[in-house]
């Protein structure tokens, strides 16, 4: 009984060793030939992101339609930067995450913004509320220590008293009723109330809060208004070119516009308005004939 007991414990410890042996080599070399610690199942998503990501950078400035859709990984992670530290891929409106899916929800053009984020660009109208957006709103009205504002979407949204810098509980801010606040999405779920602050993560009103006096007050297609927000955007300098003026651009389609003169607020309000319709030359031309004083 001795003898076989001893032979019993010796075949589990070789049966052990054999495993770890087998354990090793399997996470130190993947099924791709890539050198990693993980699994095979890891190797073969890296390899199916990579070759999402290059589809999808293939595909930047085309129009696609609702129904695309792009394969990746589960654990979608994209060795994106020069040190080799993954980063998730972000979809921006139009694009929709499903499991191993990308799949695209309205018709437009694809576009890219360095180094992860992908977006579909198209001319509605209706806007859908973001997280991390800026929007203009008008506050339509006062519940206790919350204003409703509506931004043009299909329900309003709440703004906290203490959403605004330096606000407590004994300094309130002054809003009132009709009043135009920029600002920001905290909370946008279409299974929650949507919620906006007017100050940034450090506490600082940052450009935000209640503004609108001697302005006008318009409502343009959200493509246009990601024009205007373009890092180098052709009819926001063109725009410079003729009067000195300001611009509040929300995302939600709204934008306010003052200028030195009531007459000259008008003319950007209507000029905003065309281009919406209007092709590169043909807004140049129409700019220069302002600028020459034939209109």
């Amino acid at each position: 009984m001795m003898r076989r007991t001893r032979r019993r414990k010796k075949e589990e410890v070789e049966d052990i060793k054999c495993a770890c042996q087998n354990l090793i080599l399997r996470s130190d070399r993947g099924r791709c030939g890539c050198s990693s610690r993980f699994s095979i199942t890891s190797c073969s998503a890296a390899r199916c992101s990579m070759s999402m990501f290059s589809i999808l950078k293939e595909r930047v400035g085309q129009i696609l339609l609702p129904g695309d859709e792009f394969c990746c990984g589960p654990q979608d992670t994209l060795p994106l930067t020069d040190s080799g530290r993954p980063e998730r891929l972000v979809a921006g409106p139009g694009l929709r995450r499903s499991g191993d899916r990308l799949l695209v929800s309205r018709s437009g053009v694809l576009r890219h913004k360095e180094p992860n984020k992908f977006w579909i660009e198209s001319q509605q109208r209706r806007y859908v509320p973001a997280k991390g957006e800026t929007v203009i709103g008008i506050v339509t009205a006062k519940s206790g220590d919350v204003f409703k504002v509506d931004y043009g979407g299909s329900e309003q949204a709440s703004l906290s008293y203490l959403a605004f810098e330096g606000a407590t509980k004994r300094n309130r801010p002054n809003v009132q009723v009709g009043d135009l606040v920029f600002a920001q999405f905290v909370v946008a779920n279409k299974d929650m109330e949507p919620e906006l602050v007017c100050i940034d993560g450090s506490g600082r009103a940052n450009g935000m809060g209640v503004f609108g006096a001697a302005g006008l007050l318009i409502k343009l297609s959200l493509g246009l208004v990601r024009r205007l927000l373009a890092p180098h955007s052709d009819l926001r300098a063109d725009l410079e070119q003729l009067f000195p003026c300001e611009l509040v651009v929300g995302m939600n389609g709204r934008i306010w516009v003052r200028a030195a003169s009531v007459q000259q607020t008008l003319i950007l309000a209507n000029l905003l308005q065309s281009c919406d319709t209007m092709t590169a030359p043909q807004r140049q031309q129409l700019f220069r004939r302002i600028q020459l004083g034939a209109l």
